[in-house]
């Protein structure tokens, strides 16, 4: 199976002027967590300049470099990352797998001969999960055990610097080895942008150090067990926009993520 076959043909992108929230606006409205960045030449067509994602706005937006900065004065070309890694449409999905992990990154914009003609992801990686092995393969035996957790009081800033360093995704929100709610990279973006709009610019600096992770956390977390199946994780991922789960039976066992299962994909088209 190739990159043609599963890639999103419908490309959502944003010009490299337009602002931030612009963007998280385009991410909500697709329910995607990047978006490819052109600039439109002198010919009226569209080039590919960079790729700008969720993590990244949450990045730039907690930093004390931009912190008194409103959302409109934060540019795509700011927050980007330039000259992303792309892949041709002919390619096989085991390597495209292969080439998000080894860059670290969650979608490849698909260029045939300089143009922009689709983009995959591992969302689109999440559909081929449905039938034999991953009916057969338990979350147990693909998932990470380790946790990062933060308490509901600790500061927002702080949690924003732990995805960041550990560079993931998400952090467990727990107190007195309970779980009390799940924190994304999404999760920090939105609040700040909201935060941004109410705040007057000489007080959003000091103001954004003091919120904390439970102003902003998601409550009732969905989990699910380790003796379910890849397939069910996937699907469960796919149907809730979720980007990772975490693995509960009498405590917490781990995470199982797109990640994760994408490791698992890269090995058996190996295999094959």
């Amino acid at each position: 199976m190739h990159v043609q076959d599963r890639m999103s043909k419908e490309v959502v992108v944003i010009d490299k002027d337009q602002n931030i929230q612009d963007a998280l606006k385009l991410m909500k409205k697709h329910k995607i967590s990047r978006l490819i960045v052109v600039n439109t030449n002198q010919n009226h067509q569209k080039e590919l300049v960079g790729i700008v994602t969720e993590k990244d706005i949450a990045f730039h937006m907690g930093s004390s470099k931009y912190g008194n900065l409103a959302p409109s004065h934060f540019h795509i070309s700011t927050v980007m990352t330039s000259t992303p890694v792309t892949i041709p449409s002919n390619k096989s999905l085991g390597t495209a797998a292969q080439m998000m992990l080894e860059n670290r990154i969650g979608g490849l914009p698909v260029v045939d001969d300089g143009e922009i003609v689709g983009m995959i992801t591992k969302s689109d990686f999440m559909a081929t999960c449905q039938g034999r092995p991953f009916t057969e393969i338990k979350v147990e035996e693909c998932m990470a055990t380790k946790i990062v957790t933060v308490a509901p009081q600790d500061r927002l800033v702080h949690a924003r610097r732990i995805i960041i360093d550990d560079d993931i995704g998400r952090v467990i929100v727990t107190e007195d080895n309970k779980i009390q709610g799940i924190l994304t990279a999404k999760d920090i973006a939105l609040s700040m942008m909201s935060f941004r709009k109410v705040v007057p610019d000489k007080y959003m600096s000091s103001r954004i150090r003091n919120l904390l992770v439970e102003d902003v956390m998601t409550q009732n977390v969905k989990t699910i067990r380790k003796d379910a199946t890849i397939a069910e994780a996937s699907h469960m991922m796919l149907e809730n926009g979720f980007s990772g789960l975490l693995v509960v039976d009498d405590e917490m066992e781990g995470l199982i993520t797109k990640t994760k299962v994408l490791q698992l994909i890269a090995e058996l088209e190996e295999v094959r």
